[in-house]
């Protein structure tokens, strides 16, 4: 996606952020004031590319966290958990489903391909940081990593299913942050858990 298109997509999530989905559909966006009539008909035929853009902006911003701190580089296994889980803290609001949860109701085929899309990404990732981690004895060697890689990713989708944690009544650090600490808990060696749980006092989220 070009830079100028992200740019304008980061104001329209910034609106649905602010005042909710239903304020992002195109009429409703040609008659606001902020955005440009002309950039809306360079970038959008309707409401369904208007949609496609916002999903594909939100994974781009997801995936460029495990880009930007290296995920698959030097650092070991769960150092970089540590980093990435940080990042994904600090900008939530501007990659998570939970603003744009409705559109599964709304739009079930292009949010379902988007969600495959993202999960077939995080799966991968953590498939690298799980071998990665086995191999740094961070991680048991008995772990079946498929299994681990899909329980990782059940858990997360979980967490962003408003009829199980509603926003107003959990936060989202918090949530993550549980999840996180049980994920490392339930796979790592006595080695890992100690550079864990030192690492863990050092870091604030």
């Amino acid at each position: 996606m070009l830079k100028e298109q992200n740019l304008f997509i980061d104001s329209i999530r910034t609106l649905a952020n602010n005042e909710g989905i239903d304020a992002i559909t195109l009429e409703k966006l040609y008659a606001h004031n902020d955005f440009s009539n002309e950039l809306l008909d360079n970038y959008f035929d309707s409401d369904e590319t208007l949609v496609k853009c916002i999903l594909e902006n939100e994974r781009e911003k997801f995936e460029i966290i495990f880009i930007d701190h290296n995920f698959d580089g030097y650092f070991d296994a769960i150092d970089i958990l540590f980093t990435v889980s940080k990042e994904m803290v600090g900008k939530f609001s501007n990659l998570s489903p939970s603003v744009t949860y409705k559109y599964k109701t709304l739009y079930p085929v292009i949010y379902d391909d988007h969600m495959k899309k993202r999960i077939d990404f995080i799966y991968g990732k953590i498939q690298v940081n799980l071998h990665k981690g086995i191999q740094e004895e961070l991680y048991r060697d008995d772990v079946s990593i498929e299994l681990v890689a899909r329980r990782y990713i059940s858990r997360l989708l979980d967490l962003h299913e408003p009829d199980n944690f509603p926003p107003e009544e959990f936060s989202f650090d918090t949530l993550f942050m549980q999840m996180f600490d049980n994920f490392v808990k339930s796979i790592a060696t006595k080695k890992g858990l100690k550079h864990y749980n030192k690492k863990r006092k050092s870091i604030k989220f």
